[in-house]
């Protein structure tokens, strides 16, 4: 009788020395499988027999080596598990393209971060998996500065305490800029909560958080960045709930000269995530999954080879180029946003770092001067 185990792909990175390894599965046929023996505790043992069969370094190409290497590699460990009485049949998921299938937005955009057997794809939507051994993450391919991020996602649903799924653009470097959004999951039954920060050459410390007027993990939502040299807006649905004014006439620093990629991911955070870490993530209601559709990036790409002062010149309107996000109608809010944004502010918003004197004895300046702060 021929039975089945599934092998976990993180179990075949940490023997391989890989990462990027995504899932196998081994077919032993025989009557019964031995209890007591896992499948790693016997491919460890064979590693001890056999050691030189394997790489003693993978590199981060390890897809590639590792398909290049299958009618020598896997051939051989063939041989030794019929030396040990089993006949073994691996069929090994490599690459990317092949354990993705692909949204076309996706492939178009991103590229998978990390814990790569932990993306789901089902038609043209995303899911990534949050389990007892890893979250996961994905970032785009290129870095841009200037325009508009927008992500529809579905949050996890039911007893979600302990995680959270974050959307974000960020810079590189301990000087670096960065926007989040940060959904931080509750106890079934209560509101998820939205945790906003920006980052200005390395200084964050500008919470925001709020409580949505839906229920984020029944339907799909829009979330979106807007970033031109004169304000970034956080937008839910297409309503601002969060700008940040450029105030250097002021002496208040604005994220404008370093190119950004975006990013999300889903990772347990239950030393802070719900209700300050009082309530830990409930294990056995995993895997969690953050499910997403419709990535769009319309914004400036910044090649990696030019400095980031030239991406700046060239992502700005001049005389014979225009850009869209410098238009004049968005150099602010409208009368119309700006009412939105009254609202959210009025009804929605339970924590603001500008009212914080405990943590904040001092207004920071950009409170004092920014009109939507």
């Amino acid at each position: 009788m021929e039975k089945l185990v599934m092998v976990h792909g993180r179990d075949f990175q940490t023997l391989l020395g890989c990462d990027s390894v995504v899932g196998a599965q081994w077919s032993f046929k025989s009557e019964q499988l031995l209890p007591a023996v896992t499948w790693h505790t016997t491919f460890k043992h064979i590693l001890a027999i056999k050691p030189f069969l394997l790489p003693t370094l993978f590199s981060t190409q390890c897809f590639q080596n590792l398909h290049s290497a299958l009618p020598i590699l896997f051939c051989s460990l063939l041989r030794m598990f019929r030396s040990l009485g089993l006949i073994v049949g691996l069929m090994l998921v490599v690459g990317v393209a092949n354990a993705l299938p692909s949204t076309s937005n996706f492939d178009k955009f991103f590229q998978p971060s990390w814990a790569f057997d932990h993306f789901i794809h089902e038609g043209d939507l995303l899911k990534i998996k949050l389990d007892n051994y890893s979250g996961a993450g994905f970032g785009s391919k290129s870095k841009y500065m200037y325009g508009k991020v927008t992500i529809q996602l579905k949050l996890v649903e039911g007893d979600s305490a302990g995680t959270v799924t974050a959307f974000y653009m960020s810079s590189e470097g301990p000087n670096h800029n960065e926007f989040d959004f940060e959904f931080l999951g509750n106890t079934s039954g209560e509101p998820y909560s939205v945790q906003t920060n920006l980052y200005v050459n390395g200084v964050g410390n500008r919470e925001q958080r709020l409580n949505l007027w839906f229920d984020p993990t029944k339907d799909f939502h829009t979330y979106s960045i807007f970033w031109n040299q004169r304000q970034v807006v956080f937008l839910v649905d297409e309503t601002p709930i969060r700008v940040h004014t450029n105030m250097e006439h002021k002496g208040i620093p604005y994220p404008k000269d370093q190119p950004m990629g975006v990013y999300s991911s889903i990772w347990n955070a239950d030393d802070w995530a719900t209700q300050g870490g009082r309530v830990k993530t409930d294990w056995s209601h995993a895997p969690f999954f953050a499910t997403f559709k419709n990535f769009e990036i319309n914004a400036c790409e910044c090649p990696v080879s030019v400095a980031a002062m030239d991406n700046s010149k060239r992502c700005t309107s001049s005389v014979g180029k225009k850009y869209w996000w410098d238009e004049p109608n968005l150099a602010e809010l409208n009368l119309h946003q700006s009412h939105q944004l009254m609202w959210v502010r009025a009804r929605h918003i339970f924590y603001d770092y500008c009212s914080d004197t405990a943590r904040f004895p001092v207004t920071p300046a950009e409170c004092v001067h920014h009109r939507h702060n």
